[in-house]
């Protein structure tokens, strides 16, 4: 007797539950809110997509002339994301991959005053402000913020090699004279070198000029940083 009204009890509890219950959850699940929560406000946040790209640290500073005879400095991209690589005009191997990679990235962002490009010759005895501006001109640059730049022979190379880590040299061995990295680098608003990290969890470091996906990846990335 005493087991019956136990059952009971139990039965008239599961009851009430289902009356009270029941309905918010179906009510939840059609409005889609069945998986909102603080915990997944927290999962997402701790993997936003700002979140993934690595912080290598500041980019070096510089200070060069472009192609219209004005200085350029980090100072000028303050507040934006930039693009930068290393090249030069008479380049016959890989800086014409290079230009269309970047021509490709200008299009897409073009328009937009926080984003900027910064091209910078290894051939400054040669690419003269009036040569890179022909050259610009050459590829159909549109953008304001699209700055080629030439000054010192060896500021240049140091900035290169020691500021930004990016192969650049003298090789007479080669078509062209020089050689040097197809890489782009990614700086942020704060002035701080971006990447996202490869299928390991290693930063990459910088962005390949010369592939499809690299492309690709930067322009996915620039649109990241544009956001913060």
């Amino acid at each position: 007797m005493f087991k019956n009204k136990s059952y009971i009890g139990i039965s008239f509890v599961i009851l009430i539950f289902g009356i009270y219950a029941v309905p918010k959850i179906v009510s939840r699940m059609q409005n889609n809110e069945i998986v909102k929560g603080a915990r997944l406000d927290m999962v997402t946040g701790a993997n936003s997509e700002a979140d993934k790209l690595t912080k290598i640290g500041p980019a070096p500073k510089f200070e060069l002339i472009n192609q219209d005879n004005v200085k350029i400095s980090n100072e000028t991209y303050k507040g934006k994301v930039y693009v930068l690589e290393f090249f030069f005009t008479t380049c016959p191997s890989i800086c014409p991959k290079m230009n269309q990679s970047m021509l490709l990235i200008e299009k897409t962002f073009f328009g937009n005053p926080n984003f900027g490009i910064v091209s910078i010759t290894i051939d400054p005895s040669h690419d003269t402000p009036s040569v890179l501006k022909d050259h610009a001109e050459l590829l159909g640059v549109k953008s304001s913020n699209w700055n080629f730049l030439t000054g010192d022979r060896e500021y240049i190379f140091n900035l290169a090699n020691k500021g930004f880590n990016l192969y650049a040299g003298e090789n007479s061995d080669v078509k062209g004279g020089f050689e040097h990295s197809g890489l782009f680098a990614l700086i942020d608003k704060n002035g701080n070198i971006r990447c996202r990290k490869d299928d390991f969890g290693n930063p990459i470091l910088y962005y390949d000029g010369l592939d499809k996906k690299g492309v690709r990846d930067i322009q996915q990335d620039i649109n990241v940083l544009l956001e913060e």
